[in-house]
């Protein structure tokens, strides 16, 4: 079930910011790229978290994280010395064998390895997606015939050597991301024709200054206002905040229960000229689950430098040498966002339920027969196969009462149960349980192919479809 939710989900970003754009293209590179790559980029000296070690018992901890459980006091972005002088003044000891914390140092979070057989061949698996694009950029530009802006897509693992790994799908060694490298001339970073499709898309937003104080809940503006206050860096970073925005209510996801924050400097990336993280409010407290970056050239730069050949392209009769923003999505984490907002427990039924939209949903349709005898269950077994046929997740259940059979579909968040009974066999008409509302509609079998798609499109609702009933 959670394979197939990440897939509906990669196939819903795909289709939202790849496939509906004529100059967005996926991509599938590399995990595993040579030093010279990560030298070139800066992470071998900037990719660190400050690492925390109890001299007793030698168990180790995320300096900034243990700090924060310990005292409430964000601690993201501080120096080594500032880290060890809250640890001392707060007498934060091991949360293990309460014995003394040893200094704060840094850890570099990247996973190392021997490439071939000859020693010294050292290389990486990546710690995010981003870099084979960079590294493959004259090429990629060549494909565009060097017309910008264009954006290189790729979804797949990326690696990090985790000090605490904590949280279910939240902070993980191996996750997901869904990242956009967007190539643009920074002459027109605000002349973006994408732009005018979203820029009365209203958000929420956390600014610097609202940072230097307590903030109880962010500011609501639209996407071209944020822009223009230079609360976004441009046009290009604004199109894609509008478009997560949508996406994540679409997913069922709330508006009322995230923001873009606005990273402070001490948090910022190396290579950043402003990012803005999307953050939501979980019950675990509030998590970044997508990062916008604002990377300007710093990336080309590097490696161009580096490979002592030119990224310089020539675009419009110009010598460019492109800015890029990047809007990385984890998918592990989008999906625990989406099952606390979709989970549900009500008065109503007995059992807990996910009210998934038919977008992010494992299983579309179940079908059941009513009882296993009398042919019920070979016409229900022939109309799920007929239904699969036609494009439509189904699954066939024949086992239990009908009421725990809908139990068990409501659990998993199937949005319409399929049941055949003996008026099936008379009449050649089943009956449509709706998960949301319980409520069941009786429908003609050469009709249900037809309701299905227009509810599952949401061109239809289920109270439409018994006004209808009740019409006809």
């Amino acid at each position: 079930l959670g394979t197939l939710m990440r897939q509906k989900l990669v196939d819903f970003w795909r289709q939202l910011f790849v496939l509906d754009n004529d100059n967005i293209f996926e991509i599938n590179g590399s995990l595993l790229l040579p030093e010279s790559v990560f030298k070139a980029s800066g992470h071998l000296d900037s990719f660190e978290d400050p690492l925390i070690q109890c001299k007793s018992c030698k168990s180790m901890y995320r300096a900034d994280h243990i700090i924060a459980q310990n005292t409430g006091i964000s601690a993201e972005g501080l120096s080594l010395e500032e880290l060890d002088k809250i640890v001392e003044e707060n007498k934060i000891v091991c949360p293990s064998c309460k014995g003394e914390l040893d200094k704060a140092r840094q850890f570099n979070l990247m996973f190392s390895t021997g490439i071939g057989p000859v020693s010294g061949n050292k290389g990486y698996l990546r710690p995010e997606t981003a870099q084979n694009i960079f590294v493959n950029f004259k090429r990629y530009a060549s494909f565009m015939r060097n017309k910008l802006p264009f954006g290189i897509a790729q979804v797949g693992k990326s690696f990090r050597n985790e000090i605490s790994p904590r949280n279910f799908l939240i902070r993980v060694r191996e996750f997901e991301q869904m990242e956009i490298e967007l190539f643009f001339d920074p002459e027109m970073a605000n002349k973006f024709s994408l732009f005018d499709f979203v820029e009365d898309v209203e958000i929420n937003i956390v600014t610097k200054g609202m940072q230097e104080k307590e903030w109880s809940k962010p500011l609501s503006m639209s996407v071209k206002d944020a822009v223009e206050k230079e609360i976004i860096p441009n046009q290009v970073m604004g199109y894609f905040i509008a478009m997560e925005s949508e996406m994540l209510q679409a997913l069922g996801i709330p508006k009322e229960s995230f923001w873009f924050r606005y990273m402070l400097p001490h948090e910022t990336p190396h290579y950043s000229g402003g990012n803005l993280d999307l953050e939501v409010k979980l019950s675990i407290g509030n998590v970044e689950i997508i990062g916008n970056a604002y990377r300007t050239d710093y990336d080309l730069k590097k490696h161009e430098k580096a490979s002592k050949s030119t990224f310089t392209i020539v675009s419009n009769n110009k010598k460019v040498l492109p800015h890029v923003v990047e809007p990385s999505m984890g998918v592990g984490r989008i999906l625990y966002t989406i099952l606390e907002y979709c989970y549900r427990e009500d008065e109503s039924r007995t059992w807990s339920w996910f009210k998934f939209p038919a977008s992010i949903a494992p299983i579309e349709i179940a079908v059941f027969p009513l009882m296993k005898k009398d042919g019920l269950a070979e016409y229900a077994q022939d109309l799920h196969l007929d239904l699969k046929d036609a494009g439509f997740v189904s699954f066939y259940d024949d086992s239990g009462k009908i009421g725990k059979r809908y139990a068990r579909a409501d659990e998993i968040g199937i949005l319409y149960c399929i049941t055949v009974d003996y008026e099936s066999l008379e009449k050649d008409t089943v009956t449509i349980r709706d998960r949301d509302s319980t409520k069941q509609a009786r429908v003609p079998i050469e009709d249900l192919e037809d309701v299905l798609d227009a509810l599952l499109e949401e061109e239809l609702t289920f109270e439409e479809l018994l006004e209808n009933q009740k019409n006809n």
